[in-house]
């Protein structure tokens, strides 16, 4: 009998992949965040698996969504659902389990938990209460859409969800604006069109960005374009299905030119010493403090002043 079909242990838990039962070794107490498909079933990682097949305990935002995805791997396992409504009182429960030495699962209904979602109250409660917390890693919209938008990934920041009324919207982007770095959001179908022209009125026009729908399912789509040209263009359809993100490209920096950069020290200069000149203009223009500094230096010495 081959390795793959051999019977499993009786009293083992475990999973079908593909037909094949696979068994799950039982995992050691605590709670194990465990990442879940964002759309396509099959994204989901065998260790994903193993866990919540041998978890005494799965928490999910929705049991209806989570077993689906049980269900397609022959997992049956006990479900609490928690969520932004029921958290509070769901809580002592999860952590009585942990004290009493269980395996508990803390699923989403896609992703990686955490993220726009109320887990992180109770990963913080489970560290204070002693009990071992596990990441499970696996799909994230938010790494899935930025990696396929072609904006620059050295530096990002996930802004999650906008507020709804556009008043606040504005502002949020507004403190967000001049963040040196490529810009994550989630947004729902019905505001898509609406965020896009406040982020091209606050943002820019012309800055860079993508807009990612249905990552991983079947009609997955990404777009890709300046922030005006996406408005316009989403703003002239139907409202889309499906989950969103938004990504926009990090804000242009244009370096000043040397006669600018020459007025700036020397304007300086007139009330600050030579190293807090080279630092302001630093920080004013993002140049080199290092050059700054020589420049500022030799600026002293033509007036006759000392340098510091």
């Amino acid at each position: 009998m081959s390795k793959e079909t051999r019977p499993v242990e009786p009293g083992l838990a475990t999973f079908v992949v593909e037909g094949v039962e696979v068994p799950a070794p039982a995992p050691d107490p605590g709670l194990y965040v465990v990442a879940t498909p964002i759309g396509n079933l099959g994204d989901v990682t065998l260790r994903s698996l193993s866990i919540l097949a041998a978890a005494d305990l799965i928490v999910c935002e929705d049991t209806r969504v989570t077993r689906i995805l049980l269900n397609r791997y022959g997992i049956r396992r006990p479900l609490l659902a928690y969520h932004e409504h029921n958290a509070a009182t769901r809580r002592p429960r999860i952590l009585s389990a942990l004290a009493d030495g269980q395996v508990v699962a803390l699923v989403s209904d896609a992703g990686t938990p955490l993220i726009s979602d109320p887990g992180y109250r109770l990963v913080s409660e489970a560290i204070t209460a002693g009990a071992a917390v596990i990441p499970i890693p696996g799909a994230s919209a938010l790494l899935a859409g930025l990696v396929a938008a072609g904006l620059p990934t050295d530096t990002f920041f996930f802004a999650g969800f906008l507020p709804q009324k556009q008043a606040a919207r504005r502002n949020r982007l507004a403190a967000l604006m001049q963040i040196p770095g490529t810009l994550v959001f989630y947004e729902s179908p019905r505001r898509i069109a609406a965020t896009l022209a406040d982020m091209a009125a606050v943002l820019g026009t012309t800055r860079q960005a993508a807009v990612a729908r249905e990552l991983t399912k079947i009609h997955e789509i990404i777009r890709r374009g300046s922030l005006e040209d996406l408005a316009n263009a989403l703003g002239a359809e139907p409202t889309p299905k499906g989950e969103i993100v938004i990504l926009v490209g990090p804000p242009t920096v244009t370096a000043p030119d040397a006669e600018a950069v020459q007025d700036l020290l020397v304007g300086l200069l007139e009330t600050e010493s030579v190293r807090t000149a080279a630092d302001e203009a630093a920080a004013l223009t993002g140049l080199p403090r290092r050059d700054l500094y020589r420049r500022a230096l030799a600026l002293k010495g033509a007036s006759g002043g000392k340098g510091d």
